[in-house]
């Protein structure tokens, strides 16, 4: 069976038919649709293309609690919720309190390592007769910057007792395991401190995001951060973190170039130490 329109010739219906095909009238024409086209576009109701429109606008997070999606704190483990008398959430322990408690933590630890390895240098140095190249004297700066850092959270967070007593239990463990670390490879327990500091820029960007975001307060600076970095008597507490994510830069960028001065089989002595900054 064939058919034919006015200027053009003569289609075979069985060369038509098939899955792809679809009637129109006695002829099969050949569809030639796609999913992006203009005709789908037009065959969708205005009010399915406002909902598409809203829940492109939407983000993962708004999608998942309009869907009513329960939202895991840690390793898709709920943290319990306690409560006093009159409704209000207890703060319990010292992470619910995150970036002040999480940034003492780290204080805590971050300022061991360089007065481990300005210790260590120093008895070298006494014992070889050498100079060290200032590197004693910048892993020193090192120590007592991060112990600044320490000093000023310890202002804010006011710790409470037993977050102290968790405080001073990372601080003896950390630092005998890091000591004898250094004994044993000061090239790899360098660059574990460039990570850790690598962490704490990352984390006190966070705490940033949180003040901008008004999450956090952005509160007066305690007068020991003000005089230690010379601040103006208005700071603020996002002054203070600037200035320390800038001094954790400084300290990780100090820890690779340590590493990978004894990475090249060489001491530190050898290499001038990075000195003046704090």
């Amino acid at each position: 069976m064939a058919g034919s329109i006015k200027g053009m010739p003569p289609v075979e219906v069985s060369e038509l038919g098939g899955q792809n095909c679809m009637p129109f009238g006695v002829f099969y024409w050949k569809r030639m649709m796609s999913s992006t086209s203009a005709e789908t576009d037009k065959v969708l109701a205005p009010n399915e293309k406002e909902k598409d429109k809203k829940e492109n606008s939407l983000t993962e997070e708004q999608k998942r609690k309009e869907a009513g999606v329960v939202f895991s704190s840690y390793w898709g483990i709920l943290r319990p919720k306690v409560t006093r008398e009159d409704g209000t959430e207890w703060p319990w322990n010292c992470f619910m309190r995150r970036y002040g408690c999480h940034a003492m933590m780290l204080e805590t630890v971050a300022a061991v390592p360089g007065m481990v390895g300005g210790m260590l240098l120093h008895l070298r140095s006494l014992r070889k007769f050498q100079q060290s190249g200032g590197w004693i004297k910048a892993l020193l700066e090192e120590a007592e910057n991060e112990r600044m850092h320490l000093m000023t959270m310890v202002e804010l967070v006011k710790p409470k007792w037993y977050e102290r007593l968790l405080v001073l239990t990372v601080q003896g463990v950390f630092f005998n395991a890091f000591f004898a670390l250094y004994l044993l490879s000061p090239k790899l327990a360098h660059r574990i401190v460039g990570y850790l500091e690598e962490e704490a820029v990352h984390s006190y960007t966070e705490y940033l995001k949180e003040i901008d975001d008004g999450n956090i307060e952005n509160v007066p600076a305690p007068a020991i951060a003000i005089d230690y970095w010379r601040l103006p008597k208005d700071a603020t507490l996002k002054d203070v973190i600037i200035v320390i994510r800038s001094d954790e830069a400084h300290h990780r960028d100090v820890n690779h170039f340590a590493s990978d001065i004894h990475y090249q089989g060489k001491e530190l002595r050898e290499s001038p130490a990075p000195v003046g900054y704090h």
